[in-house]
């Protein structure tokens, strides 16, 4: 694998949420074997020893600003427009004070800017009010934060804090179904699957090595199957084993 290889005046008591389908029963398997599985992730390991996510940050907040910012838009693209704002905002505090005239001015060449840009200020806030000025290392904590879903709280939890959290983005998805190593329907379902299979000592790896191979190599229209590590253990078939000229 190559790099980058309300209505009414009383309110309703709210009733639990019921368990979702893939937490009730569990049954996203694995089509491939625990022997394929372990050797899979061990010439991910070989191929690349010290995976990195491609976000530029330089500390947890900056990080889960980043990865708000970057949804559906590339690691690339917001790059670009954070090294600029990281420098006049690298904490919360500093974040809020900034505004979200600004913040957007700064992120403009993002798609979903103006959401985003309230998001962040929002976000930013939250901390300081809540938090402390904290980025929490806690998935509901992190949930309750404006613009951050489960995948964003994946990522950074594994990035900043060291979990082994997977944080199924498209990339992670297509290839958990492409190589039959944990099909799912739905990015839950995936996540639930590939935390049953990855063998715990490649856990925390295993987020960053699955998008990077989805990005690189398993790409969407056209796999590029030829100079896959991965392709005598992947299911996916037709492959394109010949490069095209």
């Amino acid at each position: 694998m190559e790099k980058p290889c309300v209505a009414g005046s009383r309110k309703a008591k709210a009733r639990p949420k019921p368990a979702t389908k893939e937490k009730r029963t569990g049954d996203t398997s694995s089509l491939l074997s625990a022997e394929e599985i372990g050797e899979l992730f061990s010439r991910f390991a070989a191929a690349m020893p010290d995976p990195r996510t491609e976000l530029d940050h330089v500390n947890p907040f900056t990080l889960l600003v980043a990865v708000v910012l970057s949804a559906q838009a590339t690691d690339a693209g917001v790059n670009k427009a954070t090294g600029a704002l990281f420098r006049q905002a690298d904490t919360p505090e500093k974040m809020a004070a900034l505004g979200e005239e600004k913040v957007r001015d700064a992120i403009r060449t993002i798609g979903l800017f103006n959401t985003k840009a309230k998001n962040v200020v929002a976000l930013s806030k939250a901390l300081v009010e809540n938090h402390g000025g904290v980025v929490p290392q806690d998935r509901d904590a992190l949930e309750s934060l404006p613009g951050v879903g489960r995948k964003s709280a994946n990522v950074v939890l594994n990035v900043a804090f060291g979990e082994p959290t997977i944080a199924v983005d498209t990339h992670i998805f297509r290839v958990a179904n492409r190589t039959g190593l944990a099909p799912g329907k739905t990015p839950l379902a995936v996540e639930l699957g590939l935390e049953r299979v990855v063998p715990a000592r490649f856990a925390l790896n295993a987020h960053h090595w699955l998008i990077l191979h989805g990005r690189y190599v398993c790409k969407a229209r056209k796999p590029e199957c030829w100079r896959c590590i991965i392709v005598d253990l992947c299911r996916f078939a037709p492959k394109t084993l010949v490069e095209p000229v």
